[in-house]
């Protein structure tokens, strides 16, 4: 017979720590992997996005607050800043193919950026938002932490970035493969650098799993994207807006 008064005993030790928040988002993980697995790696089973639903639903299920469950995740979290350094590794390595490339990178990286946040603000204002939620979501192709810190000078509201940054990387790592299939694009540094570019982070981690070369190009296109989104969005957002009001 399950002992369930130690399983009690248990529950009420976990529950009273931090490493709750910790437990629930590495058995999230894991169970996210494991469907990923089974529907054969498919970009439709996204494991970021099944994790996110995973841990809503046990939030929701146990009553805890998301400040007490970030007091055990936030030792995940750390490990983000090293994992960012770490793409130094994959880059070195093809830093002669990138030097070869170098202008047409660069002329993919402006277009890129330039299109995501005119893109975004113009489709925001042409549907009727308002020009705080064109400020708020002009950053979305940026990594999390610039994107929020971007919102934050534009007047924005850098909490509905942060979602909006989730999205659009989960929503790119899920059609990139179609996109690129359709569109006959089957250079791995092109799919790479254009999923990074778009999809920063989340699109960079799924570019690892196809190839090291692809997750490489990824990793700069994210890098240099958030550096240029930071440059760019605090005059070209207002741009966009300005051209806006005048029609």
């Amino acid at each position: 017979m399950p002992d369930f008064a130690g399983l009690s005993h248990f529950w009420v030790y976990l529950s009273a720590s931090p490493l709750l928040g910790l437990t629930i988002t590495l058995c999230t993980y894991v169970a996210a992997q494991g469907v990923y697995a089974r529907c054969g790696y498919s970009p439709l089973a996204n494991p970021v996005a099944i994790a996110i639903l995973l841990v809503s639903l046990a939030l929701l299920a146990s009553g805890m607050s998301y400040e007490r469950y970030f007091a055990g995740a936030q030792f995940v979290h750390f490990l983000l800043g090293p994992a960012t350094v770490a793409l130094a590794v994959p880059l070195a390595r093809q830093l002669p193919r990138m030097r070869r490339a170098f202008l047409p990178l660069l002329a993919a990286l402006l277009t890129g950026c330039v299109t995501a946040i005119v893109s975004a603000v113009a489709v925001v204002l042409l549907l009727g938002g308002s020009a705080e939620l064109a400020r708020t979501v002009g950053p979305k192709s940026a990594t999390t932490p610039i994107a929020m810190a971007v919102a934050e000078r534009l007047a924005g509201a850098p909490a509905l970035t942060a979602v909006l940054v989730i999205g659009t990387g989960i929503f790119g790592a899920v059609t990139a493969r179609f996109l690129f299939n359709a569109l006959r694009i089957d250079s791995p540094a092109a799919r790479g650098f254009a999923l990074g570019v778009a999809s920063h982070g989340i699109g960079t981690a799924r570019a690892f799993q196809v190839s090291a070369e692809m997750g490489a190009f990824a990793g700069l296109g994210m890098g240099l994207n958030g550096v240029l989104t930071a440059l760019l969005a605090p005059w070209l957002v207002p741009l966009v807006l300005r051209f806006y009001a005048w029609f």
